[in-house]
């Protein structure tokens, strides 16, 4: 099993918005410890969850004061020292980080950052020495490369340029020069937000601003690309993101998939795209108690924000950057809903997925005002013909960025292009009956 990737498209502009940047950034850290994600504000409110006897505090305090095992032990301790000042705490997650077992850089980073008041200078100097070892290692994926970022701004001030060799080259050449412009899958948007955040943070640069459109329309993508029916776990009920793939949906991704959704509302909780998000995440049926979600639920979630409700949004989401198409026929859980992204055409009816194959098609889906449909197969040569009866119709699974001639019955021959995905929407006026021929220009 696979989850879908978001794509980021972004055309000559990085080029030249990318050599502006690199003029102005300074890369050198030189921010007070916790550096990392506890910004003042953040950890002022989670010291008034603890106050408030929250919730999602009680949840916290009990499985960590509990010894209950912690799927990342080291960041859960340390978290407790930072909100509850508990010096045991700070001391287990220090032994943790410095035992031979603890190799997970992004694990040590955080309890370098969030436990140096509790550690001794010996024990900052071993730990420091053993990230920075971590920094050098192989990076194979964003997570890695996120890892490298926290660990360089959480032991800046053991380094000799404050970090700057090390997040320069994350930004410029990395983020800029390629990932930017590729598929980040969906199992790894949540690293890329904990170095958004850091970077945000400590250096003052938003890797947002290198596809600002893309970022915009995230919280839509995110909160439609979920499937109608939640997935119900031995704690809590779980949203399940889009996925390829053979198999059920994999727990452990619904629980990186919401704390990425929490962490995207922190990044910029005034927008009006994220109230909706936020009015999406704060269903109490959604609230993580296993082993790994609790630490994150507790670190990013804030009930006190307002939020919008979600069922005021469309019921079709297109986003003609990406590609992307999610409709559903309503917001309930026994709702049909249709996803076409990175290629792949899925159907979610009467509580099954159904992936269909590369060039296949399906039967119309009427979502509200507008018809979502597979491209039936071309004739002889290459018209697609459909009938329309509605204002929009949303034909999936043409030749992306390429020019077509519409034909509508007794209407004018005109010319569209479909998007990034290969999709071609289809305006009518209202009330309108009527065949359509659709065929590739040369």
């Amino acid at each position: 099993m696979r989850a879908a990737p978001f794509a980021f498209l972004l055309g000559s502009l990085l080029v030249t918005s990318g050599a502006l940047q690199a003029a102005d950034e300074d890369f050198h850290v030189f921010t007070d410890a916790p550096r990392i994600f506890l910004t003042k504000q953040r950890l002022r409110l989670l010291q008034r969850e603890r106050e408030r006897d929250s919730v999602r505090w009680q949840q916290f305090d009990a499985l960590v004061a509990g010894g209950a095992p912690m799927a990342e032990p080291g960041v859960a301790q340390a978290l407790y020292y930072q909100v509850s000042g508990n010096a045991a705490a700070g001391r287990k997650a220090i032994e943790w980080a410095l035992s031979p077992a603890a190799t997970d850089l992004r694990q040590l980073a955080l309890v370098f950052d969030w436990c140096g008041k509790a550690m001794t200078p010996s024990q900052a100097d071993s730990l420091a020495s053993k990230i920075e070892r971590g920094i050098g290692g192989p990076i194979a994926d964003i997570s890695q490369q996120a890892a490298r970022g926290l660990a360089a701004i959480a032991i800046a001030d053991h380094l000799k340029d404050q970090g700057e060799s090390i997040l320069r080259p994350i930004v410029e050449i990395w983020w800029r020069g390629s990932a930017v412009r590729a598929l980040i899958p969906r199992e790894q948007f949540y690293p890329l937000l904990e170095l958004i955040h850091a970077l945000n943070d400590n250096v003052s640069v938003d890797l947002r601003e290198s596809a600002p459109s893309a970022f915009k329309d995230l919280p839509f993508d995110y909160l439609t690309g979920s499937y109608p029916a939640p997935i119900r776990g031995p704690d809590n009920d779980f949203l399940v993101p889009v996925f390829v793939g053979d198999g059920e949906p994999d727990p452990k991704q619904a629980v990186w998939s919401r704390a990425a959704g929490l962490a995207m509302v922190a990044l910029d909780p005034n927008s009006q795209e994220i109230q909706y998000l936020q009015g999406w995440l704060m269903q109490d049926r959604y609230i993580m108690r296993d082993p790994l979600g609790f630490l994150y639920e507790f670190l990013w979630a804030n009930p006190y924000q307002p939020g919008l409700s979600y069922e005021l949004l469309p019921l079709v989401f297109h986003d003609a950057s990406t590609g992307h198409v999610f409709a559903r026929t309503s917001w309930d859980e026994d709702a049909t809903w249709i996803g076409y992204f990175e290629g792949h055409l899925q159907v979610f009816r009467d509580g099954k997925l159904e992936t269909l194959r590369s060039g296949a098609s399906t039967k119309p889906v009427r979502v509200g005002d507008a018809v979502i449909l597979s491209a039936p197969m071309p004739e002889n040569d290459g018209t697609v013909r459909f009938p329309a009866a509605t204002e929009v119709t949303v034909v999936l699974g043409l030749t992306p960025r390429s020019s077509y001639d519409i034909e509508i019955d007794d209407e004018e021959l005109t010319e569209s292009s479909t998007d990034a995905g290969g999709t071609l929407v289809v305006t009518l006026p209202p009330e309108t009956e009527a065949g359509v021929r659709i065929r590739k220009r040369p």
